[in-house]
């Protein structure tokens, strides 16, 4: 019991590990962004003419056909590494207008039902301007003027994508979008991309991305070479090294998922603790659990929602462009995050998302989220995609996105009943601790010879 009321304890300390921040090279390039404007103020109009400018470039016409035109007579330009000149973060950095102020086809659009602007759309912006700094980073000297630039430009994942002051956005006030390419490898690069509005003349930070975005050929066959990035000055030098920490990161962190690797010390920990709390004390029922007070399975905070995505959401290839597919996922993972504190939580962040599959535009489209983990008044979402064909009826998963929202009060804990969904708990605490910037240590350093004298004591 003393053991327990430890664990608890040190639990409920969640808010108060801000001291354990992560260090500094987690940040995103996000200042870089500022000092990049005064060195390259280009304008790309407003995202509207910012799709135009992506079909003129890749050659694509307006209209659906079952069977897209080919680019194959495209792989003929297809260039060589050796060609592809360096560049700089001051080439690919732009910035767009989405003029909310005076498109009222577009308030319409961007409107929920509190008068507020809808996230979701926004994430489509952002995908289609990634697309954008990838067009703008990719120069390839030989290619003639009136040939279609012979790439296709795919999202790989999208690193993290950080909220703020949404609250206070307006709807009737237009939204600026700016962002550069941040870092390159061989076949992929890093976007960097903010949005914010001006508001009684100072700007409000909105959203702060990462798109890792993938360059193939011009008929989607094979990766195509990029250009290298050259930091052109220190500012863009400590940029890169950050993004190029991240990467490392990011590999080091795929390869120790707890659905693939067992969880550490300090978390089979949690879930003992967690196997005690819902085990009745009296019973030797292998099968039976019991809910501690203001607590709900996690199986219960289930929703699930299908839908034909249609051709309107399509890219060149016919397949669902990712913008929609997160729009989607913030959609359902808000209904579920609203319907289980029973409120209207405060969209912080998404991160981690992958994209496994293509979804094409003949399939039909599953989401399903969970409340996955909580704590204090952070709920932390995961949203499963599937792809359904109905000729098969075999699902396939195409995407996976975690939510972190936080609520205006105490929300109920979210609790495990089964094996697998204890891992996904620890999965979710430790999404939690990252969008957090919190070390996931657990438990905290000056607490463990504490809870070692607990253990000896409850034995």
């Amino acid at each position: 019991m003393q053991r327990m009321r430890c664990l608890i304890s040190l639990r409920r300390q969640l808010p108060l590990l801000a001291s354990r921040l992560l260090p500094s090279s987690g940040v995103r390039c996000y200042e870089t962004g500022e000092y990049l404007k005064t060195q390259s103020d280009h304008y790309s109009g407003t995202m509207a003419e910012v799709g135009a400018k992506i079909r003129e470039r890749t050659g694509v016409e307006r209209g659906y056909h079952v069977v897209p035109k080919s680019r194959k007579h495209l792989l003929e330009h297809h260039p060589k590494k050796e060609q592809l000149p360096a560049r700089s973060m001051q080439d690919s950095y732009t910035h767009a207008i989405l003029p909310l102020s005076v498109d009222e086809m577009a308030r319409e659009r961007y409107i929920n039902h509190l008068g507020r602007v809808r996230m979701g759309r926004l994430m489509e912006e952002l995908d289609m301007f990634a697309v954008w700094l990838c067009h703008r980073h990719i120069n390839i000297p030989d290619l003639p003027k009136d040939v279609p630039l012979p790439y296709t430009f795919v999202t790989l994942l999208v690193d993290r994508i950080d909220f703020s002051d949404i609250e206070n956005i307006q709807v009737n006030k237009d939204i600026e979008v700016s962002g550069f390419i941040s870092w390159v490898g061989n076949t992929s690069m890093e976007a960097t991309i903010y949005t914010r509005q001006l508001l009684n003349d100072k700007y409000l930070n909105v959203t702060k991305a990462v798109f890792l975005m993938v360059a193939r050929n011009a008929i989607n066959s094979a990766s195509a070479p990029v250009n290298p990035l050259k930091p052109a000055d220190a500012v863009e030098q400590k940029c890169w090294e950050e993004s190029d920490e991240r990467q490392r990161k990011r590999k080091a962190t795929e390869s120790q998922g707890v659905l693939v690797w067992p969880p550490q010390q300090h978390e089979q920990a949690i879930m003992y603790n967690l196997l005690q709390r819902t085990t009745p004390k009296d019973s030797f029922d292998l099968n039976r659990r019991a809910l501690p007070p203001k607590c709900n399975w996690m199986e219960d905070s289930q929703r699930s929602t299908m839908m034909n995505p249609f051709p309107e959401n399509r890219n060149a290839h016919n397949t669902i462009f990712g913008g929609f597919l997160m729009r989607q996922a913030i959609e359902i993972s808000f209904i579920t995050a609203s319907i289980y504190m029973r409120g209207r939580p405060i969209l912080m962040c998404l991160s981690d998302i992958s994209f496994l599959q293509p979804v094409k535009v003949t399939a039909f489209l599953q989401m399903t989220a969970y409340v996955v983990y909580t704590d204090q008044s952070y709920i932390q979402v995961m949203t499963v995609a599937k792809n359904w064909q109905a000729e098969s009826g075999e699902p396939t998963t195409t995407n996976v996105f975690y939510v972190t929202y936080k609520a205006d009060k105490i929300v109920d804990e979210v609790l495990p009943r089964t094996y697998r969904e204890m891992l996904w708990y620890i999965h979710g605490r430790r999404k939690l601790m990252a969008a957090l910037n919190l070390r996931p240590d657990y438990p905290m350093p000056e607490e463990k010879e504490k809870q070692s004298n607990t253990t000896m004591t409850a034995k």
